[in-house]
């Protein structure tokens, strides 16, 4: 099954196969699932893909950081959706 297309509209949350794993860079995201392994290098991502789910979207969470690094952010969360690490909140059930 392919996956959907990143769209930052929707409420996204962390998978629940995932464990996410404190690191002093960051920290390591861990798919129980598809055993993939990410490295989450900067610490507002790890806060971002904690919190996410208390948002009803992409767009509503990135709101928390500052405009400039909002790009970036958007990546590696686009990157982190391809990889199932966090799922649209409607499938993380």
């Amino acid at each position: 099954m392919a996956a959907a297309e990143f769209d930052i509209s929707r409420g996204y949350r962390l998978n629940p196969q995932v464990a996410l794993r404190p690191e002093p860079f960051g920290a390591l995201a861990y798919h129980f699932g598809n055993r993939k392994l990410s490295f989450l290098k900067v610490p507002e991502l790890v806060d971002l893909v904690r919190e996410l789910g208390e948002h009803p979207s992409v767009e509503d969470a990135l709101e928390t950081l500052p405009e400039q690094r909002r790009p970036q952010f958007r990546k590696a969360l686009a990157s982190l959706a391809a990889s199932d690490m966090i799922r649209p909140q409607a499938e993380a059930e």
